[in-house]
């Protein structure tokens, strides 16, 4: 075990029940056998988390009471026993899923889809919303020293895009569309423009998100009904809304025997007409993939995409809020005049 630092004054976000948000003092859990102790540097705001403080979350998928925070990056200060000394002092991020590393999943490399019980850090364990995080050591990934770690705290969502582009599998020169102009649609965005598309168009209702795509990578930024008129014309489209209607949306955009990607979960009531048709499907031959989460492969792409340059996170950060204001954090996502992508927590 690497000696233990002297610790700044710790604080952490606590959601004790649902509508129950406050900050309070806490006493970091020093690493115990293959962990690593974070100093967090900086963590996001998902639209997920706005579920756990509301509590409409799924009941399988979260516990309270909670610290949140499942997007961070930070600096490794110290390590357990078994863990790699040479760790401390290196910039990283780390995956949130607690993997059992032991299942039929997990042996084939799908450790979002580990079939022990559900563990992920911000929602079931301690997250990031703190001054300091410990993690099992295994799920860190080292970043180069340079890095800029406020663009780092994006990284999680960037893997579980990263995931979505793998499936995709664009070849250069196909003809591309993402539909949603978030955080997810502009990192995928960001991942697809590497593969060389001869198009690739973002869909969105929200006019002021045009520039910031086209500062993506993206060719042209249409509203849902300008794309209408472009339906069936590409091989590959990226859904990254999650909204009622966006799935069928990709399904129309793709061309006959194309291929689509859903990475949003749209609300339980999504109506029959706007559900994806399974005749439909069948009748054009289109290829269904979805995306839940990020396994460690998507990590590793996310991560070496973000030290090569392709990928880059800092245009969609929006907004920055010290720990002691997440109120105000969560009051800028939900007001629409604040024009908010992703909102980071400083603590």
């Amino acid at each position: 075990m690497s000696a233990p630092p002297a610790l700044r004054d710790a604080r952490a976000v606590h959601i004790d029940a649902p509508e129950t948000l406050r900050l309070a003092p806490v006493e970091p859990r020093a690493p115990g056998l293959g962990e690593a102790l974070v100093e967090v540097a900086w963590a996001g705001i998902c639209g997920s988390d706005r579920e756990v403080l509301a509590g409409t979350r799924p009941k399988d998928f979260v516990r309270y009471p909670l610290i949140p925070g499942h997007e961070w990056s930070g600096t490794v200060v110290a390590v357990g026993e078994q863990s790699d000394a040479s760790l401390v002092g290196h910039p990283v991020v780390g995956e949130g899923f607690r993997s059992c590393g032991r299942c039929p999943a997990c042996f084939r490399g799908d450790s979002n889809l580990c079939q022990a019980e559900y563990r992920e850090t911000g929602f079931t364990e301690p997250g990031a919303w703190a001054t300091y995080l410990t993690v099992p050591a295994r799920l860190l990934h080292v970043l180069p020293k340079e890095s800029d770690l406020r663009a780092a705290a994006a990284l999680e969502p960037a893997a579980c895009v990263a995931a979505a582009c793998m499936k995709a599998a664009v070849v250069s020169g196909e003809r591309v569309a993402v539909v949603g102009a978030g955080t997810l649609g502009l990192l995928a965005t960001q991942l697809l423009r590497a593969s060389e598309p001869s198009k690739l168009i973002v869909v969105d209702p929200r006019r002021d998100r045009g520039e910031l795509a086209r500062r993506c990578g993206a060719s042209e930024c249409l509203s849902p009904e300008e794309a209408q008129r472009r339906a069936g014309q590409f091989d590959v489209v990226l859904e990254a809304a999650g909204a009622a209607d966006t799935a069928r949306q990709a399904m129309l955009l793709a061309r006959r025997g194309g291929r689509i990607v859903l990475t949003g979960i749209p609300p339980a009531s999504t109506g029959e007409t706007n559900a994806l048709s399974p005749t439909e499907l069948v009748l054009r031959e289109i290829t269904v993939h979805t995306v839940f989460g990020a396994p460690s492969r998507a990590w590793a792409h996310a991560v070496r995409a973000f030290a090569s340059g392709i990928l880059d996170p800092s245009p969609i950060i929006t907004h920055e809020v010290p720990l002691d204001d997440v109120t105000e954090a969560f009051r800028i996502l939900t007001d629409s005049s604040a024009r908010a992508v992703k909102v980071l927590l400083r603590p």
